[in-house]
């Protein structure tokens, strides 16, 4: 035999082959990821014609026919040209939205204290931006300023009754405000706390263990609007007379730890995907219980469940419409209350306030799950590599 028989060396490349249809034009990408087999044509044109028998009508009503000026709901009944239209036919009369626009987002808080809601989003957003943002210098003072400081800020800019500023007590307060306060707070206090909760369920210590688990499973078991009311119900029954607590300050203990007891679950799943060589590399390091998990455990737990921690987050901020059964008026409750307004009743009015109030839902979750999926890449490590 001779040795070129078993000579295997390539002695040229390749010419280079052509790119992918897909990363070439947009009708190589629709080739390939919307007629690329029989089934995915057939659910393309289904798709297309539902489209084309929606969205004309969607878009006319949100739109063409649409009342964007006015005072009261008589633009609400009038086309373009001016002729009354029937009933079920009016465009979204968002008139209504423009002239009430305010009062969904501060509710009944004085018109001339709004400065003060107002100063505490910007304080908000100035401390929020720099912590959702990796390379940001100083996140542990970021951190502390945002969790700690501004919490203290923000109750005696929002409630007054220091410092010279006018008392406003939490029955005048409502819309968005009332629903990012609450979604704040209860993310703030739920992650921590979840955290803990977790690691006291797989504790080896019996008492922390049932207790943490009594807790997880009881508030699980219950919806949240039974967690609601007994925080305005019961709760004032086992305080001494003449005690009482906030309704405000009631709804944001019970979607705290409403929102701890799934959190705590959620983590808990990470913390079992660690493998236990992790745990014991540790623990032959010298590390102490609580640096394995603040350095090691946690950080490869958390990068895991990301999508887990914003589901909850996105459930909550969404639940939170659920307070008005203890008289709080969140965003879309506030909205609700001016379906009745008789300066704007008409038939599209409450269509028109619940497609807004969506709207404005699908602003926040969308950013939420964004940013989620930001996190997942830059965290993502081993694919970095």
């Amino acid at each position: 035999m001779s040795d070129n028989k078993f000579n295997y060396v390539r002695g040229e490349m390749l010419p280079q082959q052509p790119a992918p249809l897909a990363a070439r034009s947009v009708s190589g990408w629709i080739r390939t990821n919307l007629l690329a087999t029989p089934k995915d044509v057939i659910l393309t044109i289904l798709a297309l014609a539902v489209l084309i028998a929606i969205l004309p009508g969607a878009l006319n009503w949100l739109f063409v026919q649409a009342s964007w000026l006015g005072s009261d709901r008589s633009v609400c009944a009038t086309t373009v040209q001016g002729g009354i239209q029937p009933d079920g036919w009016h465009g979204a009369c968002w008139a209504f939205v423009k002239d009430r626009f305010v009062q969904f987002i501060f509710g009944r808080y004085p018109i001339e204290e709004r400065w003060r809601p107002i100063l505490t989003l910007i304080m908000f957003v100035v401390l929020l931006v720099p912590l959702l943002m990796p390379k940001s210098p100083r996140k542990g003072l970021n951190a502390i300023l945002l969790f700690i400081v501004f919490p203290i800020i923000a109750f005696f800019l929002l409630h007054g009754g220091a410092f010279g500023l006018e008392r406003v007590e939490t029955p005048r307060w409502g819309g968005l405000m009332v629903t990012l306060i609450l979604s704040f707070v209860g993310i703030a206090v739920s992650f921590p706390l979840g955290t803990l909760l977790a690691l006291g369920r797989r504790s080896q210590m019996p008492v922390i263990k049932t207790l943490s688990v009594t807790f997880i499973e009881v508030v699980r078991g219950v919806p949240l609007i039974t967690v609601l009311f007994m925080a305005n119900v019961m709760l004032p029954l086992f305080l001494p007379t003449g005690w009482t607590i906030d309704n405000f300050l009631r709804a944001l203990v019970a979607v705290a730890l409403f929102a701890s007891a799934y959190m705590a679950e959620v983590i808990r799943g990470g913390l079992q995907a660690i493998p236990k060589g992790q745990s014991e590399g540790a623990d032959s390091l010298g590390l102490s219980y609580w640096q394995k998990m603040r350095l090691i455990i946690l950080p490869q737990a958390i990068k895991l469940v990301i999508p887990g921690i914003v589901n909850t987050f996105i459930g909550m901020f969404k639940d939170t419409s659920l307070v008005s059964i203890i008289g709080m008026f969140d965003f879309l409750n506030t909205i609700r209350l001016n379906f009745t307004d008789t300066t704007w009743i008409t038939p599209v009015t409450p269509i028109t306030g619940l497609v807004f109030a969506g709207f404005i839902y699908w602003i926040f979750c969308f950013s939420m799950s964004r940013y989620s999926a930001f996190m997942e890449r830059h965290l993502d490590v081993a694919h970095k590599r």
